[in-house]
């Protein structure tokens, strides 16, 4: 039986498409979900926040939930946005290194394995901040270039390491013998030991003592510059073969995202990524100055998943009512197809990425406006779309910009 996926390549109107008229745009609110807690009065972000043009939006657009990967699922970054893009994460895979060191720039060869990493900080050996404290970008590029000196070779082996955004750098592994398919260190929680690399195919056995042997080597190198004093490693895998949304649909695709991983993604799947600066308004003009030359936009906003990795509520509503502010500027050029969701939930009382249905928008004439006087959880619970599969979103989107066909006479 044909999924709607299959369905929507097979039926997608490729000549109206290349006349370029009609305009798709996708803002992903990272980790935008959340869940009511009594330690917020039980209020959302969503709901506490004043967003006027969110509101103003929802009440003519059709509104719904969307489920990453499966029901009870807690997804990576890397799956759930494989499924916003239209590609069944249950079947695809991306390794998250190979995501992190494409979106970083950095040139990854087909037999080469990748690796994202965080400086973090041990103490009495477990991991006492995995994040070592959020570390200026350039703090973090000093320590990654001082790895690249100390460590540029392991047996035959070549390392090559370039700093990323924050506490994050990309690690490639180029040599013979490498394949991907290697557990983290990284324990995923403070208050664990740096985990040992494991093998989970026997071709991985050398990527997997050489990834120990680094964390190893970096932590001696490190030593002493709390808070900075170690390093966790994190999607390490080779890269993928996988059909892009230009050879699918015909689309011409363009992301406009600040973090590597999501830029590495964007590329993965097809799409141009075009400079941008680092404010959602600097953004939403990278949008605005490029509508012309692309049929589909990603536009990537990732304040609200640090806020709720950290627990913050609060600062989750202010990165609401600050892109709430800017969409202004999307709403005067209003696209064909607009839709407003996030990638997964991550819930300030959980402080991770959750498997909680995430809240959804979807405007454009054919919509059928629920006409919901707000845009959160609650009020997308009842709206038209109901609880799908992310998935399915790109089928809906093109139907929504007319580009589909019906099937059958």
């Amino acid at each position: 039986m044909k999924d709607a996926l299959t369905l929507s390549e097979e039926l997608v109107k490729r000549n109206e498409i290349a006349e370029g008229k009609v305009k798709l745009v996708l803002l992903v609110l990272d980790g935008l979900g959340d869940i009511r807690h009594p330690d917020n009065d039980y209020k959302t972000p969503l709901e506490e926040a004043d967003c006027p043009n969110l509101d103003e939006l929802a009440s003519r657009s059709a509104l719904g939930r969307i489920i990453p990967v499966d029901y009870g699922i807690t997804p990576g970054s890397g799956p759930a946005h494989l499924g916003l893009f239209g590609y069944d994460p249950r079947e695809v895979e991306i390794g998250r290194g190979v995501l992190e060191v494409v979106g970083m720039g950095m040139e990854l060869r087909p037999a080469d394995v990748a690796a994202r990493a965080n400086f973090c900080t041990v103490k009495d050996g477990k991991v006492v901040d995995r994040r070592a404290g959020r570390p200026a970008t350039e703090v973090a590029a000093e320590k990654a270039r001082l790895l690249q000196t100390a460590i540029p070779k392991i047996d035959d082996v070549e390392l090559i390491i370039e700093p990323g955004k924050g506490h994050r750098f990309g690690i490639i592994f180029r040599g013979p013998g490498l394949a991907g398919g290697v557990t983290d260190t990284d324990p995923h929680e403070n208050g664990e030991p740096v985990h040992q690399a494991e093998a989970e195919l026997p071709e991985a056995r050398k990527t997997a003592d050489i990834v120990n042997r680094f964390v190893k080597k970096a932590g001696e190198v490190l030593a002493g510059g709390e808070p900075i004093n170690a390093i966790l490693t994190r999607g390490v895998s080779g890269p993928p073969d996988i059909p892009g949304l230009p050879d699918r649909y015909g689309l011409r695709c363009a992301a406009i995202a600040t973090y590597p991983m999501y830029r590495g993604l964007a590329q993965l799947v097809g799409m141009k990524l075009l400079e941008t600066g680092q404010s959602v308004e600097e953004e939403f003009q990278t949008y605005l100055d490029n509508v012309d030359g692309y049929d589909y936009f990603f536009i990537h906003y990732k304040p609200t998943d640090e806020a709720g990795e950290d627990g913050a509520h609060e600062r989750k509503v202010q990165a609401i009512e600050t892109l709430d502010r800017a969409l202004g500027m999307v709403l005067e050029n209003e696209p064909d197809v607009l839709v407003v969701t996030g990638d997964h939930s991550t819930p300030c009382p959980m402080k991770l990425h959750s498997w909680h249905p995430v809240p959804l928008l979807l405007h454009s004439p054919r919509c059928g406006a629920d006409g919901r006087p707000h845009f959160t959880e609650q009020e997308c619970n009842c709206g038209s779309l109901g609880i799908f599969l992310a998935k399915n979103l790109l089928p809906l989107m093109l139907a929504n910009g007319g580009l589909l066909d019906k099937l059958g006479a």
